[in-house]
């Protein structure tokens, strides 16, 4: 017996991106050719990567870092977007997020470049005011007020996702899951109904394991962690994540900190900025913004605790998380 038109079959696509992979699995019927989709996600993801990338000294972000203090620089819709949802942040955060903080990820080797000791002693010895400070927005263009070099990366992946869930939405398919290197975003339900599951990642560098999973409908998912990029100093493993008060990396991070927000980019951003934070601080501010936060932490045995905030990390953990995306 042949299937009925109505029946579905699920969809799993991937394709390069900010030197990792975009994926995205949906349902549709039985016969769909999802080539036209998949072209459609590869060009949202490529449109960011055009415009934020720090790897491409053509990025329209490179482009804004080279451009003289005090001179006005157009720049187009998503990075402008990216700029003032990053700035917006890093007030909230109080400066623990910063879009700013280039030189010093770039100087520590986290960039294009290899780590250089003269460069490290300038990011960490230079006066730096926050990106809030030394950037001003009239519309579509920017300019410096001070010198500053801006890196996306906390937050460039996460809207990247963002783009993901809104291009698969225009190509009429109003349910999936989408992601980046990890950070996910769940829309509407699966054909039974059923929330989406994500897992959340034990912070082990030698292996990938799932510390507990999420089910999330409407709702994005981001971990920032200190066990997938780390440089190695005077034997000593530092984490990608840079302190803006130090223009260095954390000295003892969290092993990760996960957010769950409505949508990617403001659920990586919280993350990095919890990141920074710790345990202490960063679920003081995660509660005083309705955040839901996993903070997971080593303990001296090498296993792993959780503090948890908001409603779906609080004791016991709901089963469900449910926001409306943005």
């Amino acid at each position: 017996m042949s299937k009925m038109s109505t029946e579905q079959e699920s969809f799993a696509l991937n394709g390069p991106t900010m030197g990792t992979r975009w994926s995205a699995l949906f349902f549709a019927r039985v016969g769909f050719d999802p080539t036209p989709v998949k072209t459609a996600l590869q060009s949202a993801v490529d449109v960011v990567d055009a415009q934020m990338s720090t790897w491409k000294s053509n990025s329209d972000l490179m482009r804004l870092n080279a451009a003289p203090v005090g001179v006005w620089v157009k720049v187009p819709d998503h990075l402008r977007t990216v700029l003032h949802l990053g700035l917006e942040i890093g007030v909230a955060s109080g400066g623990a997020f910063d879009i700013g903080m280039g030189d010093a990820t770039t100087a520590w080797g986290f960039g294009p470049q290899s780590a250089a000791s003269d460069r490290i002693r300038a990011a960490m010895t230079s006066a730096r005011l926050p990106a809030s400070e030394a950037l001003e927005i009239d519309g579509h263009r920017l300019r410096k007020s001070a010198p500053i070099t801006l890196d996306l990366n906390g937050i460039a992946k996460g809207y990247g996702v963002d783009c993901l869930a809104d291009r698969l939405r225009a190509q009429g398919i109003m349910a999936g899951l989408v992601g980046i290197d990890g950070e996910m975003r769940a829309l509407g339900l699966r054909p039974d109904g059923s929330p989406w599951s994500i897992a959340i990642e034990a912070p082990d560098d030698a292996r990938r394991a799932p510390h507990s999973i999420l089910a999330l409908e409407d709702a994005a998912v981001a971990t920032s962690g200190d066990y997938r990029h780390w440089v190695e100093v005077q034997g000593r493993r530092l984490s990608h994540t840079m302190d803006p008060a130090r223009g260095a990396p954390l000295m003892a991070p969290p092993a990760s900190v996960t957010v769950v927000a409505p949508n990617c980019a403001t659920a990586d951003a919280w993350a990095t900025a919890l990141m920074v934070l710790g345990p202490k601080t960063g679920a003081q501010l995660a509660k005083k913004h309705g955040l839901d936060a996993l903070f997971l932490l080593r303990n001296d045995a090498g296993a792993d605790t959780g503090i948890g905030v908001g409603r779906l990390f609080s004791e016991p953990p709901a089963a469900h998380a449910s926001a409306k995306g943005k």
